[in-house]
């Protein structure tokens, strides 16, 4: 079997001896895509910048696509394609397409830059100069430039800043075509919908420590969170309907006419809930399932206040 695509064991970087990443440990597969969350300061850009070789860990080991970041960095940074968060850098003045053929030069087998440009949406700006893009039009430059050399690796700092929704969307639709090609992909996100919509797994960092990983449907799950919404007639016995539901259910009325059902949102529960207003003949109207999002979970794991 290849080693994984990304292997941390017990990561320390500091600062000033003060630990931005403290014994950190993660794994990403060949193939899958890992989304690394965290707020500002959390120790995201820093660990991808040691798996990138552009930083030395203090303690720990990494390993990516097998081989040392830093001792191996030759052999590696041919497989591997990187997009920083700072986007083209000091290319200001070169003209789109000029840049991303330069960036071709430099890889053994790359892309077409014609064609890539033209995926990434920016074959009408191809002639223009870097510095005449907007924000999210550099941003789709970066990720050219990272992609041009045919890498098994992706690393991809913030790569939908200051695009509008189409430029995302398109962007997600690139991703997902990547990962069917088998390139594995490392992302860092403050969009907790894009985390959730196109990870296999996340790992969520606060303080330079992993407080949270799994795949999004599994941290959503946890504390078997959901809620059931509906709306009937004001008044309605809640210990009743408690009563006729699972161990664990809670039930409320936050508002005149408006239901809450709180607990493990399973069919079985959604059952009872319907069966109950038929049973009492009640017209449970606009009701809704409310899932957990990947968001709810995330300021939950990362707020300060709560972790005291």
């Amino acid at each position: 079997m290849p080693a994984p695509a990304v292997e941390v064991r017990d990561l320390v970087k500091r600062y000033g001896g003060r630990p931005a990443v403290d014994g950190i440990t993660l794994t990403v597969q060949r193939g899958d895509l890992l989304a690394l969350l965290g707020t500002n300061g959390a120790g995201k850009t820093t660990t991808i910048e040691i798996c990138e070789g552009f930083r030395r860990p203090d303690a720990g080991t990494v390993r990516v696509l097998g081989l040392d970041p830093i001792t191996d960095a030759r052999r590696l940074r041919p497989q591997v394609g990187v997009m920083l968060q700072d986007g083209v850098g000091g290319y200001s003045a070169a003209r789109a397409l000029e840049l991303l053929r330069l960036f071709a030069s430099y890889a053994r087998h790359p892309l077409d830059p014609v064609v890539l440009l033209d995926r990434v949406g920016l074959a009408e700006v191809a002639t223009l100069p870097v510095k005449r893009l907007s924000g999210g039009q550099q941003q789709r430059l970066s990720l050219a430039m990272a992609m041009i050399g045919r890498p098994e690796l992706l690393f991809l700092d913030e790569p939908t800043t200051g695009m509008d929704p189409h430029a995302r969307r398109t962007t997600w639709d690139l991703i997902r075509l990547l990962r069917t090609d088998g390139v594995s992909v490392v992302l860092t996100t403050h969009h907790l919908d894009e985390a959730e919509e196109l990870a296999d797994n996340v790992v969520v960092l606060h303080a330079g420590q992993v407080v949270a990983e799994g795949t999004p449907a599994e941290l959503t799950r946890v504390d078997s969170a959901g809620r059931i919404r509906f709306s009937a007639r004001a008044g309605l016995s809640t210990s009743a309907l408690r009563a006729a539901l699972p161990d664990g259910t809670s039930v409320t009325e936050p508002a005149p006419g408006d239901y809450l059902v709180a607990g493990e949102v399973t069919p079985q529960l959604l059952a009872a809930v319907t069966s109950w207003c038929a049973d009492q003949n009640v017209l449970a109207r606009g009701l809704t399932v409310e899932r957990r999002r990947l968001e709810d979970v995330f300021l939950e794991l990362t707020s300060d206040e709560d972790r005291r």
